[in-house]
Formats: C-alpha cells, structure tokens, sequence
C-alpha cells in the first residue's frame, strides 16, 4: 500500500475518531445543562414493549390527529400543563418565537396528511438484562432538552413523576 494511502486511512481514522467524541460530548452537555421534561408514554403494541433488555417507547405527542398539517422537519412546542409533565401546545418551523415557560424539541414527521406521526427521537430505553418488571410502571419519559431544541433520553418516570432508577 503507497504511503498517500495510508496517510488517507489515517487522516479519515483521526476524523471520525474526533467526530464520534464530539458527539459525545454534545450529548453529555445536554445531559448536564438542558431542561427536564416529562413526556407522556403512549401504548404500544404489548407484545413489543419487552423485548429482552430494552423497551420500545411511544409518546402521546407521536400521534397526530388526522387533517393536521405539520412541516416534515420542526420543533414541537411543549408547555408544562397542571398536572406536571409538558404537553405539546403547537409545531412550528422554527425555535422561536417562544412564549414564557415553553421550550422547544425538534421533530421529524412521517405519513401523510390523513395519518401523520412525529418521531423526536428515544424511542427505545435500554436497560439491564432481568430488570423489566421493575419499568412496568413506566408512564413518562424524562428527556433533557437544550436551547437549540435536541434532547437526549435520561430515563423513565412512573405515574407520580418520580424517576425510576435503573
């Protein structure tokens, strides 16, 4: 292999290395600094919300009513209701405006018109092999969100909003 090769594998090594720690790091920053919010699990089909060490999780706010017209790529805004845990007040293209106590949390929809559904990501939790019962009582999922609207799964609350240690 000529030197220009190697060189290439190397450089190409090195980038992606710096990438997969840059990511990384994005994501632990999130964790440390970005707002709590509760989101509402919805049901899923009962013979995939165990599936060995991990659960496939659905939220309220995936599921669109139909007629509802929303852009393929946004941020969904979601406001603190009175029982604690955020609702989704409306979708927008663009993080702002934002009115006192909202923020926002990208999405991407699917579907169409008549069926549309938004993912915003952490749609399965992963946990130690055994320990399934022990998130049976799941009703929210907590997520960390920050100013630029990405979040990151932190774990699973039961229905007193009480987080549920791994």
């Amino acid at each position: 292999m000529s030197k220009i090769k190697i060189t290439f594998i190397i450089v190409n090594l090195i980038a992606l290395i710096g990438y997969f720690n840059w990511s990384i790091l994005a994501k632990e920053k999130i964790v440390d600094q970005g707002k709590l919010v509760l989101l509402a699990l919805a049901p899923v089909d009962p013979r995939s919300l165990m599936q060995g060490d991990y659960m496939r999780l659905n939220y309220v706010i995936n599921d669109l009513p139909g007629g509802l017209n929303v852009e393929k790529r946004g941020f969904c805004i979601l406001k603190k209701n009175e029982e604690g845990f955020e609702e989704c007040v409306r979708f927008q293209k663009e993080l702002q405006p934002l009115r006192a106590g909202e923020i926002g949390i990208r999405y991407f929809s699917e579907g169409d018109r008549y069926f549309p559904r938004i993912h915003i990501g952490a749609e399965s939790y992963f946990f130690e092999e055994g320990s399934a019962k022990r998130y049976e009582s799941a009703k929210f999922g907590g997520m960390r969100i920050d100013e630029h609207g990405n979040s990151v799964l932190i774990g699973l609350y039961d229905q007193d909003l009480k987080f549920i240690k791994p």
